[in-house]
């Protein structure tokens, strides 16, 4: 006869276990009631950003979290499963005080949120997920481990927003209850970080790929190289860092990765469900590589060190074999520490290269990228030399025309959509904001979420032509974590919601009321958003 364990048996060795463990001690008995409950405001299913495909809110069914409760997974749950339940518990214990035991077991009818992997609805795909909340528990089920942890940055909207907090907080519990059925509607929903005008550190990257993946983005664009600065560790080049690493704009000390440093980012991105793509600029914004080889001009004579923010000045050697030995390192080394499937080739504003010499430029780089088993990603201006359907180009202008882009899309590529006067974060907001720049017009929250990436570019206007989108964060007036945030949020959240939710749920009046709700969630983050007047907050 198989010994069955009870509820409260296997509960107490779950709690033993996790003591074991390091992690405080806490009540772990049915007497053991939360804290005296505050008002909270009110959410429910619908309340999600971004939106999802489906939702139906049951207020009937709001499930209220208790020291008894469990996160359970299936007998034998994949590596992959366990990591998303135990990041959720890292989510929730801090605020909650709860011990909320990661257990493999079947569901007896202890108080649990269950992460399923499969039995999901098909439409889900691999990264969507099914969310169901009852009185007796949560249900997650997805189909792969990174519908999982999507369907994890939703169920935590619909905890009070208290639920962010690092130390235990005194309210109750409660998720709100209904079902959610989710999927994207893009595959890319990225983000790009320009570390190279001005510096920030692993620790300050790391921070942004948590507040990234709460909103379902899955890609981190690093702007590693330009004229300001080199960012990374090339071992068989290390002037790149010991003298292209040593400025930014203003004339700040710069700083670099070293490949070890990078690796640990890349893997920290990839436990978020977010792929890293490095992008090294080129032919154009070249200046600290310049600055560190003289070689690599034509002149074979170096310039000096850049701390200005003007742009198309400089342009790598286009005749010269040494450019070409020292870009197929560079993207050796970077590629051989990036597993994801994208290599950024830059092109953008390489006003000193002409047109022949970027074509003879690129016919040289993109075969080498692909020798090292990725695709390419670069700005839209790569268009103009017809590259293989594998890249992509990334529309960043404003006009709303491009006919290379239009054919590179009848070709098959997919265009990514970033249009500057949209979805660039370092835009300022209005005429008084103390950060950005202005140069794409002044863009409030209502402009960057009021845009359609199928109506972004005249002639590619449909879903299959596109990519997906990503909010681009350049740094030439930033320098710091709060600066970050407070031009990325909170119009990074109408990006994230353009590119995973469907057409049909765009509509301002129903988001700026969603977005309101947001307000506590991010203040007990500790992010620095800007209040935009344009938001009723709550």
């Amino acid at each position: 006869m198989t010994k069955r364990l009870s509820r409260t048996s296997l509960l107490g060795t779950a709690v033993v276990s996790l003591m074991a463990l390091g992690l405080p001690a806490v009540a772990t008995s049915a007497s053991a009631a939360p804290a005296a409950a505050h008002p909270v405001s009110e959410r429910t299913v619908a309340d999600v950003i971004p939106a999802p495909v489906q939702a139906k809110a049951n207020p009937k069914a709001d499930f209220t979290l208790s020291p008894l409760t469990v996160i359970r997974t299936d007998f034998g749950a994949s590596p992959d499963t366990k990591q998303v339940a135990n990041y959720l518990a890292g989510l929730l214990r801090p605020s909650t005080g709860y011990p909320l035991p990661v257990i493999a077991a079947p569901n007896f009818g202890w108080p649990a949120i269950s992460l399923v992997l499969g039995h999901a609805d098909p439409s889900a795909g691999t990264e969507g997920y099914q969310l169901d909340v009852a009185k007796s528990g949560v249900t997650l089920r997805a189909n792969t481990a990174t519908g999982l942890f999507e369907g994890v940055q939703s169920l935590r909207q619909l905890l009070p927003s208290q639920v962010e907090a690092k130390t235990v907080q005194h309210t109750k519990w409660t998720v709100s209850g209904g079902a959610i059925l989710d999927y994207p509607r893009f595959g890319t929903r990225s983000a790009m970080l320009d570390v190279a005008r001005h510096f920030f550190n692993p620790t300050q990257v790391e921070t942004y790929i948590d507040q990234l993946s709460q909103y379902k983005i899955n890609t981190l664009h690093l702007h590693l190289a330009d004229d300001q600065g080199w960012r990374i560790e090339i071992k068989s080049w290390p002037n790149l860092t010991k003298i292209g690493g040593s400025t930014e704009v203003g004339g700040g000390a710069g700083g670099f990765y070293t490949q070890a440093q990078y690796t640990d980012i890349v893997k920290y991105a990839a436990a978020r469900h977010i792929t890293i793509v490095p992008e090294i600029d080129m032919p154009g914004h070249t200046n600290a590589a310049q600055a560190s080889y003289p070689e690599l001009n034509c002149t074979g004579i170096a310039p000096p060190l850049y701390t200005g923010t003007d742009v198309g000045f400089s342009s790598y050697c286009v005749s010269s074999p040494t450019t070409y030995k020292f870009l197929d390192d560079v993207i050796r080394e970077i590629s051989a520490i990036t597993p994801g499937k994208y290599f950024g080739v830059g092109g953008d504003e390489a006003h000193s290269t002409s047109a022949a010499d970027y074509a003879t430029f690129y016919s040289h780089v993109l075969p080498i990228v692909a020798k090292y088993g990725k695709a390419a990603v670069g700005w839209h201006e790569i268009a103009t030399v017809t590259p293989p359907v594998s890249a992509v180009p990334e529309y960043w202008d404003t006009s709303g025309t491009n006919a290379d882009v239009v054919a590179a899309a009848a070709r098959g590529n997919k265009i990514l959509m970033a249009p500057a006067n949209k979805a660039y974060l370092d835009q300022k907001y209005n005429v008084d904001s103390p950060l950005g720049l202005d140069w794409a017009g002044l863009v409030e929250v209502k402009d960057a979420y009021d845009w359609d990436p199928a109506t972004t570019v005249k002639g590619v206007d449909k879903d299959s032509e596109i990519a997906g989108v990503e909010a681009a964060l350049w740094s030439e007036t930033i320098s710091t974590s709060d600066n970050i945030e407070y031009l990325a949020f909170p119009r990074l959240l109408g990006d994230a919601e353009i590119a995973w939710s469907p057409k049909s749920t765009h509509n301002w009046d129903n988001y700026s009321q969603r977005l309101a709700k947001q307000g506590p969630r991010m203040t007990a983050e500790g992010i620095d958003f800007y209040r935009s007047p344009q938001v009723n907050w709550q």
